[in-house]
C-alpha cells in the first residue's frame, strides 16, 4: 500500500523562466553600432613562410631546383597534382603518388594535410 502512495502522486513540472524583456537586447545592440570601429589593414605575410628554401633532389624533379618560398613549393606541387589528375577521384582530398612523388611521399596515396608535412622534410634552409 505504501507503494501505491509514492507512485500515485507526482510533482508538477515547474513553469519556464520567465523570458527576457526586449530592453536590454536592444541596449546591446546600441552599444555594438556605438563601437568605433576598427581600419580594415593589410594582414602581414608570415616571414617563415617566405624563406626561400632548397628542395631536396626529389622534390627538385617536380618543383625545380631552385630556392623558392615554402608557399610557392606548396602551389608548384598542387599545379603538378591537378595536371597529371593525381587527386583520388572519390575523395578529392587524398593524392595518389606516381613516379616523381613517390620517394616524396615513401607511400601510393597521402591526405592533403599530411603532404605539405612530407614535403617540409625534402626542403633545406
Amino acid at each position: 500500500m505504501a507503494k501505491a502512495k509514492k507512485t500515485a502522486k507526482k510533482a508538477a513540472p515547474k513553469k519556464a523562466a520567465a523570458k527576457k524583456t526586449a530592453a536590454p537586447k536592444k541596449a546591446v545592440a546600441a552599444k555594438k553600432t556605438a563601437a568605433p570601429k576598427k581600419a580594415a589593414t593589410k594582414r602581414k605575410p608570415n616571414m617563415a613562410f617566405m624563406k626561400p628554401l632548397t628542395p631536396s633532389t626529389n622534390l627538385a624533379a617536380v618543383v625545380g631546383a631552385a630556392p623558392l618560398a615554402r608557399t610557392e613549393v606548396v602551389k608548384k606541387l598542387w599545379a603538378y597534382i591537378k595536371k597529371n589528375n593525381l587527386q583520388d577521384s572519390k575523395n578529392r582530398r587524398n593524392i595518389n603518388a606516381d613516379d616523381k612523388l613517390m620517394p616524396i611521399f615513401g607511400k601510393k596515396q597521402v591526405s592533403m594535410f599530411e603532404m605539405t608535412k612530407l614535403v617540409s622534410k625534402h626542403l633545406k634552409g
